[in-house]
């Protein structure tokens, strides 16, 4: 197999993990596509050039999509279970009602254990007393109240 064509296989692969992290449904991908004016109206990426795979790639970074690389030299460590008490879903569900109005930035797992840790000083959910707890969801819905956000 050539260096193109495989280059050609991964930027494939990586256009439709790119697409199914994004959530984007058939038609708005196939869309999205079309209004690619260097693409020429191609709504499919199957017989697309190198550069042409990378101008696609690179609308999905601009809509959000970041790269991962794998490093294959380094096991993957199992992920931390997630607090599952109900002041911690609460507080997941409050970051993440703030999340999709917008007014919260990154919505991930890190960026609201960085929030907690700001609150209280610790790092991860699972640790937090109920004291604490009540104190991070208080702080999350009177931001939420300041922005104007139902909860």
């Amino acid at each position: 197999m050539s260096k193109t064509t495989d280059r050609r296989k991964k930027l494939i692969t990586l256009i439709h993990v790119a697409r199914n992290e994004l959530g984007m449904d058939e038609e708005s991908y196939r869309q999205m596509l079309a209004n690619i004016p260097e693409l020429e109206g191609a709504t499919s990426t199957s017989k697309l050039a190198v550069p042409k795979l990378e101008l696609v790639l690179e609308q999905l970074k601009n809509k959000g999509f970041k790269v991962v690389p794998k490093n294959k030299n380094v096991t993957a460590k199992p992920a931390a279970k997630m607090a599952d008490d109900p002041q911690s879903r609460l507080i997941r569900h409050l970051w993440l009602r703030l999340h999709t109005a917008g007014v919260v930035r990154d919505g991930s797992e890190q960026a609201l254990a960085k929030f907690v840790a700001n609150c209280t000083r610790v790092e991860a959910l699972q640790w937090l007393s109920s004291d604490q707890a009540s104190q991070v969801i208080e702080r999350l819905k009177q931001w939420a109240k300041r922005a104007g956000v139902k909860v």
